[in-house]
């Protein structure tokens, strides 16, 4: 006989104190063996135990928003979690589900009921290794646990109706800048109930009907009840400490960072953004994207699975098997091309000897050679948008640039002057080619320059071929006219958008390019 233990709505704090009460006491013989559904108001940003709140969640727009922050007692990955989710948990000894130890074969027996009830309900999912239900590759329910003598406690979210949009913006999710593109490559990982079935069931009888496959896949009779005495009591007891700061931030927790990269390949760019433990010897999280096509397209996806909580040293190994084991074609792109691009994210790290953190080496590309390389070269031009200009601006669609200090393009040309580099606002991408082109024929033997992410993605091969190195750096966070699906104007210098400068970014650059120059000194 199990319990079937349903809590209702409750606060993030009340949720995790349930956790740990319902294990513990589980643990000491108290406890029956326990199916339980839980849900939660107001949303709640949930860290894994062993990570870091300022890693995982955007702690200002939690709060501006009403968004919760507390911790888990299991493992693993944030995630994002509201009233529109259906949590289930097993809470119970091994002996209950026929098992003597956490095994990969545990976690496909425990989720293959809620698989199963998705398939009754219409929707074709299927357990992926190693802990997610997908549905044609997309993650409709992620799951973890955690252990206590011979108890464990495992559980999943079961995306009924999801906001994904509030979801990215609350988790840093290997996406940074928040853009429009970003979220919704975001989006196309996940799926939700909703989204798969022309008519959503009232969530009681989502409910009933996992509550009564579990029963059948665990041979057990499911009793409806609430909390016992005891459970109630130490409840009560540790309410408070579930939501105190000593709980959500002050255990002893690992630290992670967060890499992207850029990779040209002979048929086309392919993008990386991954999290990392902080020495970057662990894949905790990897996205790919790019300008090639990927057949079939979850292939992609269940690559990213695959190398979720895999070793960097045995990247190679991982990517070449599952290249071997899946009929994948990426249009040219190999493991090697893989393999390259996580490691190009993780080399970021080490720009910090020459002062650039990872979130501002995030945004530096090069054209024609590496970092290091390019920064010793003395470049002597620092290159800048002319869509960072107010549209206003008298000297918008010039070369040159009055400095009167109304926008970042005249901080810029002071900075510029005052490290001794020639300014030169670039007006179009014709310009931008000649410009390369004379400095070149003058002398110079490489440059700097600010451009958008997207830009460099479509000319870079067109910036190779000028024949000069480059080291580039993104502009600030405001929308492009590729975000604006303007790009053809910007292209002729028609783009009547504002960016904006990233003048910190651009100091940083040149501090690191005076270091390199100095020998590293």
């Amino acid at each position: 006989m199990w319990r079937l233990l349903d809590t209702g709505v409750m606060t993030a704090a009340q949720n995790m104190a349930v956790d740990s009460v319902l294990l513990g006491m589980c643990a000491r013989g108290v406890s029956p063996p326990t199916l339980r559904f839980l849900q939660f108001n107001p949303p709640a940003v949930l860290v894994g135990s062993f990570q870091k709140v300022e890693d995982e969640a955007r702690e200002d727009y939690c709060k501006d928003n009403g968004i919760d922050i507390n911790r888990r007692i299991t493992g693993g990955g944030a995630i994002y979690f509201d009233k529109t989710q259906l949590g289930w948990e097993v809470i119970c000894r091994w002996h209950d589900i026929g098992v003597s130890r956490p095994s990969a074969g545990m976690f496909e027996k425990i989720c293959e009921p809620v698989v199963t009830s998705l398939k009754r309900l219409g929707i074709n999912a299927s357990y992926r290794p190693r802990n997610d239900i997908e549905v044609d590759g997309r993650k409709i329910s992620g799951t973890g646990g955690t252990e206590k003598l011979d108890a464990l406690l495992f559980q999943g979210t079961l995306l009924i109706d999801f906001d994904a949009d509030t979801m990215v913006r609350a988790l840093r999710v290997p996406v940074e800048k928040l853009r429009k593109r970003e979220i919704e490559s975001m989006r196309d990982r996940i799926t939700w109930m909703s989204s798969e079935m022309e008519k959503l069931p009232p969530l009681s009888d989502i409910k009933k009907v996992i509550a009564g496959q579990f029963s059948s896949s665990f041979g057990c009779k499911m009793k409806e009840s609430g909390l016992l005495k005891q459970e109630e009591e130490l409840l009560g007891e540790k309410l408070s400490y579930f939501k105190s700061s000593d709980w959500v931030r002050g255990r002893k927790t690992r630290s992670s960072r967060y890499f992207r990269a850029l990779y040209p390949t002979g048929t086309g760019t392919l993008k990386v953004a991954l999290v990392c433990s902080e020495k970057a010897d662990l894949i905790q999280s990897v996205m790919f994207e790019g300008d090639f096509f990927c057949f079939p397209r979850r292939g992609l996806f269940d690559l990213e699975a695959a190398l979720k909580g895999t070793s960097v040293k045995s990247l190679r190994e991982n990517v070449e098997k599952f290249f071997s084991d899946h009929n994948m074609d990426m249009g040219g792109i190999g493991p090697e091309d893989v393999c390259h691009a996580v490691r190009e994210a993780l080399s970021r790290s080490e720009w910090r000897r020459f002062g650039i953190d990872v979130g501002k080496a995030n945004s530096v590309f090069t054209v024609g050679g590496d970092f290091e390389h390019i920064a010793s070269l003395g470049p002597r031009h620092l290159l800048l948008p002319y869509c960072a200009k107010p549209v206003t601006c008298e000297s918008r669609h010039t070369d040159n640039c009055d400095m009167c200090g109304e926008c970042g393009i005249g901080e810029s040309y002071e900075t510029a002057y005052e490290n001794g580099l020639i300014p030169i606002s670039i007006t179009s991408y014709e310009h931008l080619i000649e410009t390369i082109n004379k400095i070149r024929r003058e002398g110079a033997v490489a440059y700097l320059g600010s451009c958008c992410e997207a830009f460099y993605i479509k000319h870079r091969q067109d910036m190779e071929d000028a024949g000069l190195p480059g080291i580039l750096f993104d502009v600030a966070g405001s929308e492009t006219c590729y975000d604006l699906g303007k790009q053809s104007f910007a292209y002729k210098g028609e783009f009547e958008g504002e960016t904006q400068m990233d003048l910190d970014l651009l100091e940083a650059v040149l501090s690191a390019c005076r270091i390199i120059q100095q020998g590293g000194k």
